[in-house]
């Protein structure tokens, strides 16, 4: 799962670093808020963002986080105790405030609560799992890797199992930012039916699709 972490404390940005990609997560960080902004499409699963950070504060780039994907998690880290800026994270749709100094723990639970995913393999059955750590299907004994595309979809679909994904969201995260015709998703999409072999991904007629898995 790929992660977008924004601090501007450096020692504080390398704990959150170290810990997370002991987890397995792969995480993108930044300690100035323009380049984080520039990044925003750039196909993350999950956003963690410092509120007050040089040149673009957190509170901007959660509006323009929402423009690409109005339901991936965004969680906010912030020592302000300022109700109007609390309130003002959530008016645009964080969708959790942590108050520093915290422990890590406390960071690791809500990441993985929010998005759902607390393994490295995800499985569909007792006979096909994904590996997010290898970007890898496992299906039979065999390993079919996954291109980029077919990879972030497998992300989104796996972060929001049994959800309608419209099709502006599979383009938003998947060609992350940029324009991608129907006929290309839709190509995607078949792609990953023949590696997965089985009915999982259900077609939502003129809205998008749904992933369904216990």
């Amino acid at each position: 799962m790929k992660i977008l972490l924004l601090e501007d404390n450096k020692k504080l940005n390398e704990t959150i670093t170290k810990r997370l990609k002991m987890k397995g997560y792969n995480l993108l960080t930044f300690t100035d808020g323009a380049q984080a902004f520039e990044a925003v499409s750039d196909g993350f699963s999950c956003f963690i963002l410092d509120i007050n950070v040089p040149n673009i504060d957190g509170i901007k780039i959660l509006k323009k986080i929402r423009e690409y994907y109005p339901t991936l998690p965004v969680i906010i880290i912030s020592a302000s105790v300022e109700l109007d800026v609390i309130k003002q994270a959530y008016d645009f749709g964080c969708n959790d405030f942590l108050k520093k100094p915290f422990f890590i723990d406390e960071l690791e639970i809500k990441i993985e609560k929010l998005c759902k995913i607390q393994n490295d393999e995800i499985f569909f059955d007792e006979n096909c799992c994904f590996d997010f750590k290898s970007s890898v299907i496992k299906m039979n004994d065999k390993e079919i890797r996954l291109t980029k595309k077919e990879k972030l979809l497998m992300n989104l679909f796996l972060t929001k199992k049994n959800q309608v994904i419209s099709y502006e969201s599979i383009e938003n995260y998947v060609w992350e930012g940029n324009f991608a015709s129907l006929e290309s998703i839709r190509s995607l999409i078949r792609r990953v039916r023949k590696v997965i072999d089985k009915e999982y991904i259900q077609t939502v007629v003129d809205t998008g699709y749904i992933f369904k898995s216990n």
